[in-house]
């Protein structure tokens, strides 16, 4: 039931690039193929080399950037060839791979970005029972999930695809024959884990706000004694925890500022007035808020154009021009850009570490 076209059809509209634009296009894309590239390069190196940052949550950063770096380095490149060239050169079997793979971890990015939020969510709620459940084998456990159901939302079209007769294609592109695997796809690949993200980070953001007040209570008690041990217990009272208890990878870092009150003598706190405890609470908790809103803000400006076209393209309710589409399937790409900025910029042993590694580079 084709109720309308998005846009109009490539062959009734649109026009044959010229040269120029063509080099612009591929130039603007390489651009961001290797910016991705060195970025999330830089992320796994960081991790590898700082033992520091050996941390259980950032073993799913480093997941994270690697599938990221997969994309920019198997992804990327034939999707320029194939825009550059205006059609399929690389026949049959190469195409079935390209595709595969581009679902796959194009899918297996957005999972992470769903784990990643859950091991905050748990880190920020369940502090000290999650502090000893939060171990390597754990984090391990959770990247093998999303790998394995990657594989199940991406695998199935090679059933029924290499029945058709193999020839020499001129587009290589996503099938839309199979109404029930679109919504499948669609849902377990983007809808299923946008809604989940923004359900985990509304919880994550509410909790670090109950914890900013819960704060200023504790700091109040701390101050009408001089005993280390009663702040320490207030802190376990407001079920706040330790910084070492919450991974220093999150960009969420300023709910680790939470718990640094702990440390703070209490002839600092006694200079604080109660108005000035709480514009620093407000404060933080607006920094917070704008640091969510940069996270969920880049994936959905990033995703739900493309996933929204694919779900009405598959739905037969409209039509896209390749032109579109390979816009819309960009921008899904530049998130794996943007995830080593947004995942590790608000982290100082991340900054530490790039510095280092920068330094080593001009030693070399």
């Amino acid at each position: 039931m084709n109720f309308t076209n998005c846009t109009t059809e490539a062959s009734e509209a649109a026009k044959p690039k010229t040269v120029t634009e063509k080099m612009l296009v591929t130039l603007t894309l390489a651009t961001i193929t290797t910016l991705t590239m060195l970025l999330n390069s830089a992320v796994i190196a960081a991790i590898s080399t700082t033992k520091k940052l050996h941390q259980p949550a950032n073993y799913l950063i480093c997941s994270l950037a690697v599938t990221d770096l997969l994309v920019a380095v198997l992804v990327m490149p034939l999707s320029i060839t194939y825009i550059m060239m205006d059609k399929w050169t690389l026949g049959y079997f190469i195409c079935e791979i390209w595709l595969s793979v581009d679902m796959t971890c194009c899918t297996c990015s957005i999972l992470h970005l769903c784990v990643i939020a859950l091991d905050r969510y748990w880190a920020i709620t369940d502090a000290i029972e999650y502090a000893r459940k939060r171990t390597a084998k754990r984090a391990g456990l959770m990247i093998v999930t999303v790998w394995t159901i990657s594989v199940f939302i991406s695998m199935p079209p090679l059933f029924w695809r290499s029945h058709h007769s193999i020839s020499i294609p001129s587009e290589c592109r996503i099938q839309h024959d199979h109404v029930i695997y679109t919504i499948y796809s669609t849902f377990g690949a983007f809808y299923i884990p946008l809604t989940l993200i923004l359900i985990l980070y509304y919880r994550i953001y509410h909790a670090a706000k109950s914890l900013y007040q819960k704060r200023g209570s504790s700091r109040h008690l701390s101050n009408r004694s001089t005993d280390s041990q009663n702040s320490f217990a207030s802190c376990k009272l407001t079920q706040t925890f330790c910084v070492s208890d919450f991974s220093t990878s999150d960009p969420t870092t300023e709910f680790d500022k939470i718990n640094a009150s702990v440390r703070i003598p209490p002839f600092e706190n006694d200079l604080d007035p109660a108005g000035d405890r709480q514009q620093i609470s407000t404060t933080r908790e607006r920094k917070a808020a704008r640091i969510l809103g940069l996270i969920l803000g880049a994936f959905i400006l990033s995703w739900l154009p493309f996933f929204i076209k694919e779900l009405l393209v598959g739905l037969h309710i409209c039509t896209v021009s390749p032109e579109v589409a390979d816009f819309l399937t960009w921008l899904g790409y530049v998130n794996s850009l943007i995830n080593p900025l947004l995942y590790t910029s608000f982290n100082e042993d991340f900054k530490l570490a790039f510095r280092k590694l920068i330094r080593c580079r001009e030693h070399t």
